[in-house]
Order: structure tokens, then C-alpha cells, then sequence
């Protein structure tokens, strides 16, 4: 007997019991964004090598290790793309969408890294991210982490931490870097193989070590802050004020870094504590040399990106999966006539209710059996439409979750259910 083809390691398979909150995510995420003024652009998931490297940079973890890098017929060097805002940059530039104007945009679909699979960390992933453009003031990176906090609210989520930090310009930077290299540099024999190897390339990823051997050290290293120069600083300050103004409580986090020379200014994560290791659910920064680095005009750019499959699993820990996606009604029909009569109500009702989920008994079966699979739907209500009922003009309505049933009229049918789904 053949082996059974199974999916990738790292790549799953999303059954029809776990999309409905899958979609609910994804539709009240959108209707949010939606809201806001801002439009979906979708891009391909297979991009030149090239932008990755370009954007990424070749030194990070990501790029060395974790693309998956192929080549094609033609000798080109292709990569599934391992996030989302290189590609929105890229079809920004080719198209001119961020060409002297101001640009708000989303996108959702799968990304694709080569890591080592665990509880919300997966080789194929998804996630929706924001992006805008041309806006180069406080306002905007305010608006994007209060989108965030709208979307937390809509989708039910509690005991979400928001973290902020700034990183000022990459004049601040640079000084702020030589004098962290320098700190490290004296305490070597305390810093693990990854942090030795970022020392020179990338030396701020340091400080987001989630080693626990090397607090105290990063505890003590100089900060950033200490840096910043007054317009960066006023910058920072109107985004806090900005979220004490909202009611949003955050944590300043001196030590929340993006490691990529692009990133300026504002960074922010909403983490959890309820997912173990992956705590962070979604992070946005300000990346304004991002847009001049892949060859455009240099342009003031922010976003955040969203990892669906930690927010599934918080949802999934919330009563959201008992209210989503079961159907309402499910019609039962015993006979030849009834079975015809009922495709015919059951379309009528579709088009009159356009809200009602009912799902029409099809294969045939007796009356136990049909009631059987009704009760498996997890439908609230069964109809049961025979002979008898036909003849009478009436139909049975049959609560499948506890009460009594009732005959009614088929003239009647379409109140009673809309007086139902109202409750």
C-alpha cells in the first residue's frame, strides 16, 4: 500500500469546524479597517529574492535561515514571501501608489518561514497587516494603534498588553548603537551565540533577547532615550498623549527594538501572556527609509501586522466558537411531494431572510435519520414538512436544543423564524 500523502510539517490544514472563527476574525477585522478609510491591496505570494534581501537584509535570521528560496525555469531566484510590507512597498512603487500621496492599505494571505514548528509558530502562517504612507506626523502611528484596540474590542479579546518605545531618527541611532556595542563588548562572556553573532550586525536585536541569563545584563545597558533629540522626543510624547486621551493604557518599554536600519521613531506590540513563548499577537513600527531602500523617494511610512493564527487562539478560548457559524434551521422532508415543496420554501425563505442559515436535508433517509443529522448540524430549530403537513398547509417547528414543538402555518413560517433570529 502507498504511503498516505500528509501536509508539510508546519503547514495546516484549516477544517470547516475551525474556519467560521476564522472568518468572523477576518470580517470584523475588516469591517473595522473598512471604517477607517483604508483599501485592500492583494499581492502575489511568490516575490523576487532580491526585495527580501533588500528590505529584510541579508545578516537577519530570516533571510539566512528561514525564506523559502527557490529557483525558477528562467535562473530567477524566487522566495515565498516571509511578511508582508516589503511586497506592499514594492506594488506601491511599481503601480504609484505612493508617489506624492498619502496611501492607506491592507492585505491578508498566507506568509512562509522555515522554523521549527510549536503552539503558534507555524511554516505557512497568516496574517493581515496595515500599512500607510506619506504621513509623516504622530497622528498616524496614533490612528493604527487605535485601530488595533478597536479590533481587540470588536472581537471580544481582554488582558491584551499594549507596549511602546520610540527609536528616533537614524542619526540617534547610530550614536546610540556604538555606545550599546561598546556595553556589550564588555561583558562578552555573558552574551549566548546569537547575540554574539548580532554584536557588529545587528546590535539592538540584543535587547530583545528572550534569554533569561542575560536580564540583568540587558537590564543595565544604556537606553535609547537617552538619544533622542527634541523633535523625536515631542513625537513620542503627542502618541502617548494621544492614548491617555482615548482611555487605551499602555507600558513603556525601553527595551522594545526592530533590529532593520529602516525603523524610526514609533514601534509598538500588543502581547499576551495566555500563548506561552509566542506572546505577541501583533507589532507595528514606523519605517521611513523603507520606501528610498527599495529604490523610491524617501517617504514617511507606518504599519503593524497581525498573526491570525494567535488571535484564533485566544478567540478559540472565549465563548465566540458557541455563537458562530451553526445554522439556524435545518428542513426536514419526508415524501416525494414534500421534498419538492420544500426546495421551493426553503428558497423562498433564503430570499426573504437573508440572514437565516438553513441547511435543506439532501440524500434521502427516513424521519429518525434525518432527524439524526438535524441534531448533528447543530441547528437551533428543525422544520418537518410530510405528507400530512403539505396537505394542511402547516409545517413543524422542532427545537433541536431543549422545548416544545409547535405546528404552524406555512403562510406564517416566515415571521415566526425572523421573530426567532431577532432573540
Amino acid at each position: 500500500m502507498a504511503k498516505q500523502i500528509q501536509a508539510i510539517r508546519g503547514m495546516k490544514d484549516i477544517l470547516p469546524q475551525q474556519t467560521p472563527v476564522w472568518q468572523f476574525l477576518e470580517d470584523r477585522v475588516r469591517s473595522v479597517l473598512n471604517r477607517y478609510g483604508y483599501a485592500e491591496i492583494r499581492m502575489p505570494i511568490v516575490e523576487m529574492t532580491d526585495l527580501f534581501k533588500r528590505s529584510i537584509g541579508e545578516v537577519t535570521d530570516i533571510v539566512e535561515k528561514e525564506m523559502y528560496t527557490f529557483e525558477d525555469r528562467n535562473g530567477d531566484s524566487l522566495t515565498l514571501r516571509p511578511e508582508g510590507t516589503a511586497g506592499c512597498v514594492r506594488a506601491g512603487l511599481e503601480h504609484g501608489l505612493i508617489f506624492n500621496q498619502t496611501q492607506r492599505l491592507w492585505y491578508q494571505g498566507p506568509m512562509f518561514r522555515h522554523e521549527r514548528p510549536q503552539k503558534g509558530r507555524y511554516r505557512q502562517f497568516h496574517q493581515i497587516g496595515v500599512e500607510s504612507f506619506g504621513m509623516s506626523g504622530p497622528d498616524i502611528d496614533l490612528e493604527l494603534i487605535l485601530i488595533t484596540a478597536r479590533i481587540w474590542r470588536e472581537l471580544g479579546l481582554q488582558d491584551l498588553q499594549l507596549q511602546i518605545n520610540t527609536l528616533g531618527t537614524s542619526a540617534e541611532r547610530a550614536a546610540y548603537r556604538d555606545q550599546l556595542v561598546d556595553y556589550f563588548k564588555q561583558h562578552l562572556e555573558l552574551l549566548d551565540e546569537d547575540s554574539n553573532r548580532r554584536l557588529e550586525s545587528n546590535p539592538l536585536r540584543i535587547l530583545d533577547s528572550k534569554n533569561p541569563a542575560m536580564t540583568e545584563l540587558i537590564a543595565q545597558a544604556p537606553t535609547l532615550m537617552q538619544h533622542l533629540g527634541d523633535d523625536s522626543l515631542a513625537h513620542y510624547q503627542a502618541i502617548c498623549q494621544g492614548l491617555d486621551d482615548a482611555g487605551v493604557t499602555y507600558v513603556e518599554n525601553p527595551r522594545l527594538v526592530r533590529g532593520l536600519d529602516y525603523y524610526s521613531r514609533t514601534v509598538f506590540e500588543w502581547i499576551t501572556d495566555a500563548l506561552g513563548a509566542q506572546g505577541t499577537v501583533c507589532a507595528g513600527g514606523r519605517y521611513d527609509g523603507l520606501v528610498k531602500q527599495l529604490g523610491g523617494r524617501e517617504t514617511p511610512a507606518v504599519g503593524f501586522a497581525m498573526g491570525l493564527e494567535r488571535l484564533i487562539a485566544l478567540l478559540e478560548e472565549t465563548d465566540v466558537m458557541e455563537r458562530l457559524a451553526v445554522p439556524d434551521v435545518y428542513l426536514v422532508t419526508l415524501g416525494q411531494a414534500p421534498e419538492r415543496e420544500g426546495v421551493k420554501l426553503a428558497e423562498q425563505l433564503r430570499d426573504r431572510l437573508p440572514t437565516l442559515r438553513l441547511i435543506s436535508h439532501c440524500g434521502g433517509g427516513g424521519f429518525k435519520s434525518q432527524l439524526k443529522k438535524a441534531d448533528k448540524s447543530q441547528a437551533r430549530f428543525a422544520l418537518i414538512l410530510g405528507e400530512d403537513e403539505l396537505q394542511k398547509q402547516q409545517i413543524i417547528l422542532k427545537p433541536l436544543r431543549g422545548g416544545e414543538q409547535s405546528q404552524i402555518g406555512i403562510s406564517e413560517l416566515e415571521s415566526t423564524l425572523a421573530e426567532l433570529l431577532a432573540r
